[in-house]
Order: C-alpha cells, then sequence, then structure tokens
C-alpha cells in the first residue's frame, strides 16, 4: 500500500473558504485503479497559517504514479491555481510506503 500527503499552509482567516474548495471539486478519483481512501485534515494553526493535508491511501506506489500520468489527474487539478491567494506558497508533497 501507498499514502500520498500534500502539506498545505493556508493564510488565517481562509480556513473555510479552503474547506468549501474541497468539499466542493471533484476528484475523479472513485474509478481510478488502486485508490483506496482520501482525507482532508486540519492541523495546527501556528502565528502565520493553518496547516492542512491531503491524505490519499493507493493499493501501490505504481497506482498512485499512474493516476498522476492520466487523465483524471488533469481534471481534478483542472482549475487548481484559481485559489492560490488562499495558499502560502505551493503544497508540499510527501508519499510513504506501507510497512506495517
Amino acid at each position: 500500500m501507498y499514502i500520498a500527503m500534500n502539506r498545505f499552509k493556508i493564510v488565517l482567516g481562509r480556513e473555510n473558504e479552503f474547506e468549501i474548495i474541497w468539499k466542493n471539486r471533484e476528484t475523479h478519483l472513485d474509478d481510478v485503479v488502486g485508490f483506496k481512501k482520501f482525507h482532508l485534515a486540519k492541523g495546527n494553526t501556528e502565528e502565520t497559517h493553518t496547516l492542512y493535508i491531503s491524505h490519499s491511501t493507493w493499493g501501490s506506489k505504481t497506482d498512485f504514479i499512474n493516476w498522476t500520468k492520466s487523465p483524471a489527474f488533469r481534471l481534478a487539478h483542472k482549475g487548481a491555481g484559481g485559489h492560490s491567494d488562499v495558499y502560502i506558497g505551493h503544497p508540499v508533497f510527501e508519499g510513504f510506503e506501507v510497512v506495517i
């Protein structure tokens, strides 16, 4: 199994807007081979931002990589730059192969 995460730093006071964007977006993941589960999680609020992560679980790293090269990936990320004023910097990707 493989876990793919992106860390997002969100401008203070824009957390609700960020959550609404994610709740209303079309992920195009339901029919993707190897996709298991998705969560958006809210972390701590710091002096300059609130931390969020997107967390998706996949059957394998290969399944995840194949998705990133698919039309479904392009559709899911279409227009993502339109909300850049909500983010501080770019998302930071972290990928993990499950050991246990």
